[in-house]
This record gives structure tokens, sequence and C-alpha cells, in this order.
């Protein structure tokens, strides 16, 4: 068996590199840590508005109050513009669901009627169970995305 003899400057210069290494990954960790951490200290807070009741909807409201929902808690570029239409009124056995279609689109000088639309579909529920004072549930999926989402969830 042979030892291999280094000289002293670099047995030092090999103790003070595996120093450096075991520092930087102990630091690393505990900033891995510290950042999940932080994570998982993180509220999201969801902005939302106040639903009419079932016993209050109209067509009329549900439409003011998508409105009202998409400039309170959505944070859209000022270039991009929508109209809000009502589509159908739908009976089913526990509920009356309404739904309303957002299309939006970039009008600009050269083209006033832009080519490309994208459409976000909200569907308003009243319950024909719970109390006519509750609130009306409400749901929404973006175009070509069958994700429901929920105001206040998603």
């Amino acid at each position: 068996m042979k030892l291999h003899l280094q000289d002293p400057f670099t047995e030092l210069l090999k103790e003070q590199a595996d120093m450096i290494i075991d520092r930087v990954v102990a630091e690393s960790l505990a900033y891995l840590k510290e950042l999940q951490m932080k994570e998982e200290r993180i509220e999201y807070e969801f902005k939302n508005i106040d639903w009419s009741s079932c016993q209050d909807f109209t067509i009329e409201i549900g439409a003011r109050q998508i409105e009202e929902y998409i400039a309170v808690t959505w944070e859209i570029s000022k270039c991009w513009l929508h109209c809000l239409d009502f589509l159908y009124m739908e009976e089913l056995e526990y509920n009356t669901r309404y739904h309303y279609r957002v299309r939006w689109s970039i009008p600009t000088r050269r083209k006033p009627i832009p080519r490309a639309t994208a459409c976000t579909y909200f569907i308003i529920e009243l319950s024909k169970v719970k109390p006519s004072h509750f609130p009306v549930e409400v749901y929404f999926y973006f175009e070509s995305n069958k994700l429901m989402h929920r105001p206040n969830h998603s």
C-alpha cells in the first residue's frame, strides 16, 4: 500500500476548500428552508364583491355584478375592452342557471373591429333548495378551458 503524501500547502488548501463547500451547502439549505417557511406563511387574499341574494336577483343585476367583479378583482390593462352578453337561462331540478359571456378584444385605430377575441363565460346559479336570502353561486371559465373557477376561491 502506497501512501501519497502531499505538501502542507496542498493539504491546507484542500481543508479550506472543504470548509468553504460545507459552508455554502449549509447556507444554501438554510436559505431554502427559510424560503419554504415564508411561502407557507403567505396568505393569499382573494378579492370579491357581495353577490346578490337569490330573491333579489335579476338578469340585469347579474350583468351589473359581473361588471363590478371584473372591475374590482381583475387587474386588466386599459387597452382590453369587453362587452357582456346574457346568453340564456337554464332551469334544472334544484337550481336555475343564468349564462353570460364576456367577450374581450383589443381594438386599435387601424383595426377598430378586431379579428381575434377571447371569451370568459359566467354562470350565476340560484338555488331552489337553499333559503332565498342566501347569495347566488357564481362560476366562470375561460374559452377553450373547462376548469371552473369561483370568485374568492380561484
